[in-house]
């Protein structure tokens, strides 16, 4: 039947597909890999990957975790997380993470000069970003959290096809351009077979200080909505907080500096 002749069709073509695609290979001594990923840029997947890794180690202090930045172009996990300098190396060659708050960091901050911009073309980002798998010696690590960069491209394809990932959290604020995006890459891990374990409402609300008065700037329940239309779960809501962003900007996260804060 004809039906029949169809899903053969498409067998082939998985089948033809998957041989040009990297096996995928675990990173040594890390036992699970969560990635934060946006389809937008400054929906805040940084400050709430950081906080995320701190929530981590603090919900279970048996547990390793480890934080590696893979936005290559606008790392920021360096100022976040109050590191500087350049990583040491082991004698096998390997990178050594920078660590604080208990958390071993790896990013290419840590290998450019602070206000240098990185001008580089694709093949480049991908060289790079094969180190920062590849090379760091990371230890025994319960976690791994990756800090994605922004979009659906080769980074994201890269490390979805080239290691094995537990889950992938999406970011997104309540805005309508936003919500587009984080659909998009929602989609993608789905394409590339990584769990998605759902979706995070960033900078959901805003309280005055002063009244109180509370203020849906960038719209009230528009994450809730998308992750009911592609069945996902929402993880949870941050509000939009000074005290979230003074504290990551001062490299002090909410997590590890107001523990007991509502932020």
């Amino acid at each position: 039947s004809s039906s029949s002749r169809d899903e053969a069709l498409k067998d082939k073509r998985a089948r033809i597909l998957s041989r040009g695609l990297p096996k995928q290979k675990p990173i040594e001594g890390v036992k699970q890999v969560v990635v934060l990923a946006s389809g937008k840029g400054g929906v805040g997947k940084s400050t709430t990957a950081v906080n995320i890794a701190l929530a981590l180690a603090a919900n279970d202090s048996t547990k390793e975790v480890g934080l590696l930045d893979a936005d290559i172009y606008g790392p920021s996990i360096p100022k976040m997380m109050n590191l500087k300098g350049n990583p040491e190396l082991t004698p096998k060659n390997l990178m050594r993470p920078l660590k604080n708050y208990g958390i071993a960091c790896m990013s290419m901050g840590f290998l450019i000069e602070e206000t240098a911009p990185v001008v580089w073309r694709g093949l480049m980002v991908m060289s790079a970003v094969e180190k920062l798998l590849r090379e760091v010696d990371w230890g025994q690590l319960d976690y791994l959290v990756i800090d994605m960069p922004p979009g659906t491209g080769d980074v994201q394809l890269s490390v979805s096809q080239n290691i094995p990932i537990a889950g992938a959290v999406i970011i997104s604020t309540p805005q309508d351009v936003a919500l587009l995006d984080a659909c998009k890459g929602a989609e993608m891990f789905r394409k590339v077979h990584v769990p998605v374990l759902g979706l995070v409402q960033n900078m959901s609300v805003f309280q005055c200080p002063k009244c109180k008065h509370e203020t849906h700037i960038f719209g009230a329940d528009g994450v809730r909505d998308l992750a009911k239309t592609l069945g996902l779960d929402i993880l949870g809501d941050i509000p939009l907080h000074v005290n979230i962003r003074e504290t990551c900007d001062s490299g002090q996260p909410v997590v590890i500096s107001q523990p007991e804060s509502d932020a």
